[in-house]
């Protein structure tokens, strides 16, 4: 079966670890598709209004620690505008 795309291995911390990893990926997999660097994806933002600085962009995305609303505002800026999902199996859980 295959797992989330931006696993590295190990189980989540805590019981949004997966998503939160999940978030962070699809940020940077659209960062890498683009060419865009931290400073110009910091750059993208102040257009809509979100002034945060490149190390500041850099630090929420690998820590993962963002809101839904600074998840959407990144893809937007980088002109994303559809975003594919990992499937999962609802009900099943981790005794298999």
């Amino acid at each position: 079966m295959e797992g989330l795309p931006h696993e590295r291995g190990r189980l989540p911390a805590e019981p949004h670890g997966q998503w939160e990893e999940e978030a962070k990926g699809l940020i940077e997999e659209e960062m890498q598709r683009r060419g865009i660097r931290y400073k110009q994806l910091s750059r993208m933002l102040e257009k809509l209004g979100v002034y945060e600085s490149p190390d500041q962009v850099n630090r929420k995305i690998n820590r993962k620690r963002f809101s839904a609303a600074f998840l959407i505002a990144c893809l937007c800026a980088m002109g994303v505008e559809k975003v594919t999902l990992p499937s999962f199996n609802q009900g099943q859980d981790s005794k298999g």
